[in-house]
């Protein structure tokens, strides 16, 4: 099958490239690209695409699956077509499933669960359909520990053999001599590892963040130091051994500052935040929406505002959208009690784009950077530039596009998020991967 996109917006952060073109693509592959093209086969099947735009296809770092182990809350299937409707090409999952995605053996298992993701292209419907082919390519996080209580390593070296992309446990590691010898340990492998730096001791039963809000809330606060004394902690030892390392869902402004001095100073790292990181702060919470009750939590103005400049500097690589569904019943219950996180990958590239790119404050390259070949280099990745004969694993996304979430107009099989029965403006509307 030919398609000729015609005059679609091409953003492609690879090449630099903001700027209207005809794209042909053939068979999966770019075919051409130019300003104008009218030399075309007679079953060319062509398509306006004036007010549309053509990026690379988005990559997630990091999201929750509930399978294995929580299906109600999300399946293989439903989070890649979630993820495909988003615009996202690949996506990462964690390995805090049931049970934990500790060993080679469930790992094969998750990989071959995966049919019907190698490739093609998906259409999102008006109507989601459980059949619709699920075309995100799926990557699975090893665990760095077995147990509960993150004393005891996995057999790191054969998980590696077994294809994981890299390590993380998703949530805080506070034995620092373990984490100490993870860093010793991988070095040789060759494969990312991600940690989330948060101090539980002063997070104690916290659940937004400390501040004027907090107390006028009445919602146990956590301090910025829960987050700050961790990643602190986690650059001196970056700074002693030397070995890589992601850090996960920066939230604080102090945080950017130290960041950014490690960069500054050579220290191998990367940082991502969440997206939801980059729209909300704390005045959102008067709503007490469990869906906003995140980990880490929501930050103030001053926060958002240092996340925004992060993302557009390059101190904060990478936008992840750490889409945690939970059922209904889950979620409906008082906010403190209520398990963190919100769903996102339907919801993410629309709600960014309105509100970064269409007030200005970021520039569309800025935002598609953040969203695709950062993420991707944070992996060891690389995302080809649009340009023939790349394999096309591209996203097109029309941003004057209205839609309301609701349960019909969603792939994921949970629903705890704040934008639920709103209208939003922007959606993708295809995705080849």
């Amino acid at each position: 099958m030919t398609e000729l996109l015609q005059q679609v917006r091409v953003i492609d952060p690879v090449s630099e490239i903001d700027g209207l073109f005809d794209v042909v693509i053939a068979d999966g592959y770019i075919e051409a690209v130019a300003s104008r093209i009218s030399d075309i086969s007679s079953d060319t099947q062509i398509r306006d695409c004036q007010g549309l735009v053509l990026g690379p296809g988005l990559v997630d770092l990091y999201s929750h699956s509930g399978e294995p182990g929580f299906e109600e809350r999300e399946t293989l299937l439903s989070l890649l077509q979630a993820a495909a409707a988003g615009g996202f090409t690949r996506i990462n999952i964690l390995p805090d499933t049931s049970p934990v995605i500790d060993n080679p053996a469930l790992v094969a298992q998750l990989q071959n669960r995966r049919q019907g993701g190698q490739g093609g292209n998906f259409s999102p419907l008006s109507s989601p359909s459980p059949l619709s082919p699920p075309l995100s390519l799926l990557h699975i996080w090893g665990a760095i520990t077995l147990d509960v209580a993150g004393k005891q390593m996995t057999e790191l070296a054969d998980l590696a053999s077994a294809g994981v992309v890299g390590f993380t446990d998703g949530k805080p590691l506070e034995n620092l001599a373990l984490v100490r010898g993870v860093l010793e340990y991988l070095q040789p492998l060759g494969k990312p590892v991600a940690f989330w730096p948060s101090d539980r001791q002063l997070t104690a039963n916290g659940v937004m963040r400390e501040g004027s809000d907090a107390l006028r809330f009445g919602l146990p606060p956590i301090p910025v130091s829960a987050e700050t004394t961790a990643i602190a902690a986690l650059l001196e030892l970056v700074a002693t051994i030397g070995t890589p390392v992601h850090i996960m869902r920066v939230s604080t402004s102090r945080s950017v500052e130290l960041i950014a001095s490690a960069k500054a100073a050579g220290l191998p790292i990367t940082a991502s935040t969440t997206w939801m990181h980059l729209l909300l702060d704390t005045k959102a919470v008067k709503t007490y929406n469990t869906s906003l009750h995140l980990d880490p939590p929501l930050g103030n103005s001053r926060d958002v505002a240092a996340l925004r400049a992060g993302v557009r500097a390059g101190v904060i690589d990478a936008i992840a959208i750490d889409h945690t569904p939970y059922s209904y019943e889950e979620k409906v219950q008082a906010f403190a009690e209520s398990p963190a996180g919100a769903i996102g990958l339907e919801l993410a590239l629309p709600l960014l784009w309105q509100y970064l790119v269409e007030t200005g404050e970021f520039t569309a390259l800025e935002l598609w950077r953040a969203l695709s070949s950062s993420p991707a280099e944070c992996l060891g990745q690389k995302v080809s530039a649009i340009v023939p004969p790349q394999p096309a694993e591209l996203t097109l996304f029309d941003p004057q596009q209205t839609w309301k979430v609701e349960r019909k107009s969603l792939y994921t099989l949970s629903q705890n998020t704040a934008w639920l029965g709103q209208q939003l403006k922007g959606r993708v509307v295809q995705t080849w991967c």
